[in-house]
């Protein structure tokens, strides 16, 4: 029995490609795939919100209030332990373990992540964690094609190919916006992006939409807004908004890395949820705002009822002076960022996608009400959040593109296009001289795990020259005569040597063309001493050099072999430059393969 049901399994991994041909095969594997990755998607939506509505019951009166006190700190406790004593994996930042895989696993991803970041980020949101949901989304559906592809043994570009599909049939299926979850695709997964590529993403994508809209209506999620008819007068206000949402993009950025650094010293997974719940829940009973994703909080605003920066807050007397109102704005701005560092920190599971949404459309809303209220300007507030929103979006992810057909299908269509494309990219020019990194690569790049657009770069860094070692170079004491060495000379076809000193570490080389005049002369076999032949190089490699500063070691120095050595000078052999130059066009060929 269970050798028919290993013959029918191979049978079913071989027969697309065999019966149905390469490109039919991957063209009906990112339908299925589309399907799958909108399914994940539309899945844990709802369990997000049934969590939401029975939370809700739980409460009675004013003692909901209270109970944003308790919820997150249960919800961070739930995801660590489910994490810990379920997963045993990493679960953070989705986006990142996607882009990894990418770069170092040629798009493997583990079968568990099809549905442990689906529960985990339902237990961290559902609760009122300060993150998102849709990169636990883009990891999911990232999986489902990796897992697809590897099933029916479809090679790396394939599988990374698949991996891109799920994750865009995932944001199409959350947003309802197939463009831009193409477009993010491209520009944050697909680094080697090739037009064969384009029709199976166009399938997910389009399967993933009409799977939302089918399962959770046709509206967008922010259909009944009244935006203002695009004005060109105002192109310096929308230029100003993209600086300012560039500097708190920054703040954005670096906030998340310093409080994920501070609770990097707390050890214990319990402590560090404990603390990180209470102070969470701290945030959320003076800001209410800031409980779970934030999706409604954002269409209040752009129904124009600012009344819900105060609700269910205790800081409702501040209601009372336009000035104070602001600045519960400019709060809610720079503390929602710590909120949702807290909860990435200590332990809950989510993204950074609706956090920047929400800073984005809160300080679209501040600058726009300083405008009007003080500055006697006439700047169209609703334009203002939803150009806000692609800003900061933009900057933190370095994404500006995504986050322009983003917000534009999400809400008025491409009638705010042009707004949209001058805030989000010069937010994009401001943060990134301070910034070479988004939110998903920054740790990636830190580690030398990132997968650049520059296919050389990311070759010679990615290079395994360890494997070209030349082992076969003879070595010799320093303290060996001439004689000694004409003996080893004999043994030999090569023309370098190696000196090692009498601890075995490395010393020198010698060269037999640069002593022809006395290796014929025996009067001077033992008088002449290794010693006094070898050279010390300049330049070595280092065994723990990477192969972009392999290369450039040769280039510097025109040699075409160099010795490998250890930071405490073991000898480990010698490297060719040709091996090299191959390797890395190997490399390159592989990637750019179609």
């Amino acid at each position: 029995m269970k050798e028919s049901v290993k013959l029918f399994i191979s049978k079913l991994q071989t027969y697309p490609l065999q019966k149905v041909g390469k490109n039919n095969t991957l063209i009906l594997l990112s339908f299925f795939t589309g399907v799958f990755g909108a399914t994940a998607a539309i899945i844990i939506k709802n369990i997000m919100f049934f969590t939401v509505s029975a939370l809700d019951k739980v409460s009675v009166g004013n003692l909901h209030n209270y109970l944003y006190l308790a919820f997150p700190l249960c919800g961070i406790l739930l995801t660590f332990f489910y994490v810990k004593y379920f997963v045993k994996d990493n679960l953070s930042h989705g986006v990142s373990i996607a882009m990894k895989s990418i770069s170092i696993s040629k798009g493997k991803l583990r079968r568990h992540n099809i549905y442990s970041s689906i529960i985990a980020s339902s237990l961290t949101v559902g609760f009122g964690g300060s993150v998102g949901l849709e990169a636990p989304m883009v990891l999911t559906g990232s999986a489902i094609g990796s897992n697809l592809a590897r099933f029916f043994k479809l090679n790396s570009k394939q599988t990374i190919l698949l991996l891109a599909c799920g994750s865009t049939a995932a944001i199409a299926a959350v947003f309802k916006a197939p463009v831009a979850a193409i477009i993010f695709a491209i520009e944050v997964l697909m680094i080697d992006f090739t037009a064969t590529a384009m029709m199976p993403l166009l399938i997910s994508a389009g399967t993933g939409t009409v799977l939302s809209l089918l399962f959770l209506g046709r509206d967008v999620m922010f259909y009944m807004i009244s935006p203002q008819m695009f004005a060109i007068k105002n192109i310096l206000f929308y230029i100003i908004l993209g600086v300012i949402c560039g500097l708190v993009s920054i703040y954005f950025l670096r906030v998340l890395r310093a409080i994920s650094r501070l609770f990097s010293y707390i050890k214990n997974g319990i402590w560090k949820g404990i603390i990180g719940g209470i102070v969470l829940g701290g945030l959320i009973f003076l800001f209410p705002v800031f409980y779970g994703e934030g999706y409604e909080n954002i269409g209040e605003i752009l129904s124009g009822n600012i009344d819900i920066l105060f609700k269910n807050s205790p800081l409702l007397f501040l209601q009372q002076h336009p000035i104070t109102i602001v600045l519960m704005m400019f709060f809610i701005v720079f503390l929602k960022v710590i909120a949702t560092g807290i909860t990435t920190s200590s332990g809950g599971i989510g993204g950074v996608f609706a956090p920047s949404l929400f800073v984005g459309a809160f300080l679209g809303l501040a600058v726009a009400t300083i405008g009007n209220n003080f500055l006697g300007m006439h700047i169209p507030v609703v334009n203002f959040v939803l150009a806000g929103m692609a800003g900061v979006m933009g900057g933190v992810m370095h994404a500006p593109i995504t986050a322009i057909f983003l917000i534009a299908e999400l809400s008025t269509g491409y009638s705010l296009l042009i707004p949209l494309m001058f805030t989000a990219v010069f937010s994009y020019i401001t943060v990134h001289p301070f910034e070479k990194h988004s939110i998903y690569t920054y740790k990636l790049a830190e580690k030398g795990e990132l997968k650049t657009h520059n296919k050389d770069k990311f070759a010679m860094k990615t290079l395994g020259w360890q494997d070209l070692i030349d082992n076969n170079i003879l070595t010799i004491n320093i303290s060996a005569t001439l004689r000694e060495f004409t003996h080893v000379i004999a043994q030999c076809k090569r023309n370098i040597f190696v000196v090692l000193d009498e601890t075995e570490l490395f010393a020198g080389l010698l060269i037999m063309d640069d002593h022809r005049d006395i290796i014929f002369n025996p009067q001077l076999y033992d008088s002449v001493f290794v010693e006094d032949l070898m050279l010390i190089p300049d330049v070595v490699v280092y065994d723990t050099d990477s192969g972009e500063e392999v290369i450039r070691k040769f280039n510097e120095t025109g040699n075409f072999n160099l010795p490998v050595i250890t930071k405490d000078n073991k000898y480990l052999g010698f490297l060719s430059k040709a091996k090299i130059l191959s390797a890395y066009k190997e490399l390159i060929a592989e990637e750019s393969d179609d």
